[in-house]
């Protein structure tokens, strides 16, 4: 597991303060007004930042970090990924996990096939959709309900399927 969970990625700045967009990655949005600091992730760079404002436009939060106070000193920072120590993570329900613990994650049927490992998840609002990266095999997406995930083993790093009638032949 990681020892840390990314909450956001910089897309760009806004206005001439310092300020800057950044895509939430995280479930709600509203989570950045409890965050007090952040964890700034680009390339080799790393950087610990403490938040000073937050505000909300549309689908993006808007940003502004203690000492830095201009657009040029931010401006580097366009596509850098804003992560929180896992303890400060928001607690799951019975069933929930975070992103980050099941994508690399091996799959195997209820039959015990091997189909590969998680690449990405879909969120597309009714459920998510899990991308399994077969080895020789176009990608398998598999819904996220109870019908196909029969257990997520985050100890072991093993996720259980059902493979529903036709979900090969997509």
């Amino acid at each position: 597991m990681n020892a840390e969970l990314r909450v956001g990625v910089i897309v760009k700045t806004h206005g001439i303060k310092g300020e800057v967009k950044v895509y939430p990655t995280t479930d709600s949005p509203l989570r950045f007004e409890e965050l007090t600091h952040v964890t700034l992730r680009s390339g080799k760079t790393v950087r610990e930042l403490d938040i000073e404002q937050v505000r909300f436009f549309k689908n993006l939060v808007i940003l502004k970090f203690k000492g830095i106070d201009n657009i040029n000193a931010v401006e580097q920072y366009k596509g850098a990924d804003l992560y929180i120590p896992r303890e400060e993570g928001q607690e799951l329900e019975e069933g929930e996990y975070y992103i980050a613990d099941i994508i690399d994650m091996r799959v195997v049927t209820d039959t015990g096939e091997e189909l590969g490992t998680v690449r990405d998840v879909l969120e597309t609002g009714a459920n998510d959709v899990y991308i399994i990266k077969r080895k020789d095999a176009k990608d398998l997406l598999i819904p996220a309900t109870e019908e196909c995930i029969l257990d997520v083993d985050i100890e072991n790093n093993i996720m259980t399927v059902h493979l529903l009638d036709g979900l090969l032949d997509l």
